[in-house]
């Protein structure tokens, strides 16, 4: 399980000229999945998300976590995140789950970032043609793969 956390300013989703997420100040949280992705995947991930410490305290050092600032999180499920582009010039996503697998992992992570902020969160829908707008403040972005926990 992959992701990328981008800190935003703010950010939004919309499928279908609908805006169905939007948030100011927080996370906008891409999640790519494969098929020997478990539980403790979410796990690990979901408390490092909660817990990373990004957001700048009253000295202007990164030092505050999304929780501690009561900031919001976009989830937007996106397996373009396991492109393998060693060959040729056309990613493959043979890597990336398929929904069967996918969309059972992608709904258990939604729940346990919740569980973990103590509060709802917004996302995208999953296999829907999106369209995610942000504004990345700093810019922070940081990518943390659960197969690199070590």
């Amino acid at each position: 399980m992959k992701l990328v956390i981008q800190r935003v300013s703010e950010a939004s989703v919309i499928i279908n000229e609908d805006k169905v997420a939007d948030i100011k100040k927080g996370l906008l949280v891409l999640l790519g999945i494969v098929d020997d992705d478990t539980s403790e995947d979410i796990d690990w991930l979901t408390k490092k998300l909660i817990n990373l410490r990004i957001f700048a305290d009253e000295s202007g050092v990164m030092n505050k976590s999304v929780k501690d600032i009561n900031g919001d999180i976009i989830v937007v499920s996106q397996f373009t995140l396991h492109a393998l582009t060693k060959k040729g010039n056309r990613p493959s996503y043979i890597k990336a789950a398929k929904p069967d697998v996918a969309i059972p992992l992608y709904e258990a992570f939604i729940k346990q970032v919740q569980v973990d902020l103590g509060k709802s969160i917004q996302t995208g829908q999953f296999g829907a043609d999106m369209k995610v707008a942000l504004i990345n403040d700093g810019p922070v972005t940081i990518i943390i793969d659960s197969k690199n926990k070590g």
